[in-house]
């Protein structure tokens, strides 16, 4: 009994251990997208070149397009920025 609570315990102590170490993946926005119905908006950002979007999108009645994201990223602001929304 004593044998097989050690065993649980330490089994418990290396999962907990190897959990703790995993990190969630970074988001990053790829150059282009597959877009379409059922892709949603902006669609599918994996893709580095057109050629890897357009061979994926074959057969799907899917299109590619460049990430809008990393087309129109967002600019630096200077100064007070008037925003409509706030009150002032």
């Amino acid at each position: 009994m004593r044998n097989a609570m050690v065993t649980i315990l330490t089994l418990s102590a290396a999962s907990v251990a190897a959990l703790s170490g995993a990190s969630p993946a970074a988001a990053h926005d790829y150059p282009y997208c597959l877009q379409g119905r059922g892709v949603g908006v902006p669609g599918d950002c994996a893709y580095t070149s057109y050629e890897q979007c357009m061979v994926a999108a074959s057969g799907r009645a899917l299109s590619c397009n460049i990430n809008p994201r990393v087309a129109y990223g967002e600019r630096p602001r200077r100064g007070r920025v008037y925003d409509p929304y706030r009150a002032y």
